[in-house]
Formats: C-alpha cells, structure tokens, sequence
C-alpha cells in the first residue's frame, strides 16, 4: 500500500474510517489531549466501536518519554495485545507520541491518524515519522512506522486558535518554498487571510508533495531531507524556548524563524537570489510576527543544532532553497554563518 492509498481526505473520510474499523481488532483505544477531548471527540464518538479513552496533557513540554510511559501503562491495564489498535486524534504531539507508542508496545501494534491541525494535516500526520523529545532534543528518540491509514477530516481546523492555525501554515510555505514554485506565487499574490483559504484544497496538495517525497525515500536517506528545510535551525529555536517557561513558541512559529534564517544561507551560498531571500522573507512576515534571537539565545541554538540528526561527522548539514521551488540537500554551513542567519532574521523584527 503506498501513501496514497492508505490517506483520506475529506467529508468523506469519516465513511472510509468506519470502513476502516470494520476490521475485527481485539480492542480500540483513543489516543487525546485535554483539546480534542473537548473539541474533536464528539465529533467522532458515534463513529467508533467499543473503546478505550488515554489523555495526555497538550504540549511539547509533554512530548517525552514520561509521557509515553503513561500510555504503555494504560494500555497494559486494559490488557491490549498485538491485535489491538491505537487510534490518534489530535495534533502533531499525538501523532508523534502515539505513534512511537504503538510501534514500541509488544513490539507493534496498529494505530491509524485521525490530525486535528493543519500543522498534523499537511505534515506531521503523513509519513511515518514518530518520537519523543529527549532531554532538550527535539524527536532524539524514535522510529519510522507507517501508520495503518490517516483520515483527514479539515472541519477539525474551525476548532482551532488563529495562532495555532497559523503556526500549521509555516509547513506550507515551506512545502511551496521546496517543491511547487506556482503555489508559493498564488499565496504570495493573495490576501494574507488564513479564514478564506480552500482547506481542502490546500491540504491536498500539500498531503501530494510530502508523500511524493516520501515515496522515493521512505527513511531519510537521501531526496526526503528536502523536507527539512527550515527545521535545522527552526527546531533547535524550537527547544530553546521551550526552556523558557512563559515565552514558548510553537512549532510553526520556529520553524518559520528556521525558513528565514536558512534562505538567507541560501543566499550566501550562492543558490538563491537575493530578490527571492526578498520575496520569501516578505511572505513569511506576512502571516508571522517573530521574536528576535538574543546573544543568549544564539550561542545555546548552536549547540543544540549540533545535536542535529542530519549531521555527520560533526559537520553542520543542511537543506537550503535552490532557486524557490526546488532544494539542494547536504550543504555543510560553518557555524559563523548560522550565527549571521540569525542575526539576519533580528534585522527583520519589528
């Protein structure tokens, strides 16, 4: 089954999920956060067979191997094996960690998607990336697994707090950024109003530029790290402020702050035009208002991206922009340019 087959989107996709759950599992469990518990699960409710509810606080200060533990526990008291199935409903943390605990627990059970983000929409909920973050590190700890299906229901995104929706719209821009040169000119040349997009429209055609690349390159060795791009320093940005209790940015919000600083890279490499570093700069202060990053803030980033997974041999790797559109993988970049990219991306904030 490839990614095609196995991801629904749409109205339609509840009627392919009672479909799906047709399947004689042993037991069904309901993977939520205190968010979709609220929002999300009434939607799908009469939908389900007989099942089991695990809560987990929201977050990603939550997104740990603590956390997990909680879940293997729940699941060990209800006595769920190999036949069982995990069912995520949520956002990108779910779909992380519920995923990593179903590949992990009795060595594999099922587990389907059901995202609730735009963020889980157009990325995190499509090609089988899980994990955990682990002592500061972002995903340190994890594993590629499949999940059985995803289904994608976009009247999920009414649910959602403008920023959050906003922070899913990084991942967007950057699949446009990497990979589809039209669809970056069309949002360049609209109003920037996330409320009157075609979700699903939108969703689609991003689902079909992630899972065209994942499909070449299931496991990262090579053209998937494409999908990269702005995430070597957007999610070290990400773990550094984690660690400042009050001033937590969201996914997107980093990784936004990562897009800026790597095509500035980009430019210095001499694979983008100073006039496309100016236009992709523009439509991501478009929808973002970013914080600066402060000496402190710099130096620890740093070290953070030094424990990069892309890197070998203790060299910097990167994804940069050739040209928008397209991308070159496995770029080394010496640690006083990074330190340049973010002093760049401070000369932008108001």
């Amino acid at each position: 089954m490839n990614q095609k087959e196995r991801i629904f989107i749409g109205d339609d996709s509840f009627m392919e999920l009672v479909q799906f759950l047709n399947q004689p599992f042993s037991s069904c469990f309901v993977l939520v956060d205190e968010n979709t518990r609220k929002y999300c699960y009434a939607k799908i409710q009469s939908l389900l067979p007989k099942h089991s509810l695990i809560q987990i606080q929201s977050g990603e200060q939550n997104k740990n191997l603590e956390t997990c533990a909680l879940i293997w526990a729940k699941l060990t008291e209800a006595n769920a094996d190999r036949k069982s199935l995990l069912i995520n409903l949520g956002g990108g943390v779910i779909g992380d960690m519920g995923g990593f605990s179903a590949a992990c627990y009795k060595r594999g059970i099922s587990f389907i998607n059901l995202p609730t983000t735009l963020l889980s929409m157009v990325d995190a909920s499509v090609g089988g990336k899980t994990g955990v973050d682990f002592i500061g590190f972002k995903n340190q700890i994890g594993v590629f697994q499949e999940p059985e299906a995803v289904f994608i229901y976009t009247t999920f995104l009414k649910t959602l707090p403008k920023r959050e929706l906003t922070s899913g719209f990084a991942e967007v821009i950057k699949h446009y950024l990497i990979a589809d040169k039209k669809e970056f000119e069309e949002i360049q040349n609209s109003e920037p109003v996330l409320e009157s997009l075609n979700w699903q429209r939108v969703v689609e055609k991003n689902v079909k530029i992630k899972s065209a690349i994942v499909e070449q390159d299931p496991h990262e060795n090579g053209v998937r790290k494409a999908l990269n791009f702005g995430h070597t320093i957007g999610h070290a940005v990400e773990s550094h402020f984690l660690k400042r209790e009050g001033h937590e940015l969201l996914h997107g919000e980093a990784i936004a702050i990562g897009m800026l600083a790597e095509s500035y890279i980009s430019m210095k490499k001499g694979l983008l035009s100073e006039e496309e570093l100016k236009r992709t700069a523009t439509l991501i202060q478009n929808y973002f208002v970013l914080p600066p990053i402060d000496i402190e803030a710099q130096n620890d980033v740093l070290t953070l991206i030094k424990q990069d997974k892309k890197n070998t041999n203790n060299s910097l790797q990167f994804t940069l922009l050739q040209g928008i559109g397209n991308y070159s993988i496995n770029n080394i970049v010496e640690e006083g340019l990074i330190i340049d990219s973010l002093h760049y991306h401070n000369s932008l904030c108001k």
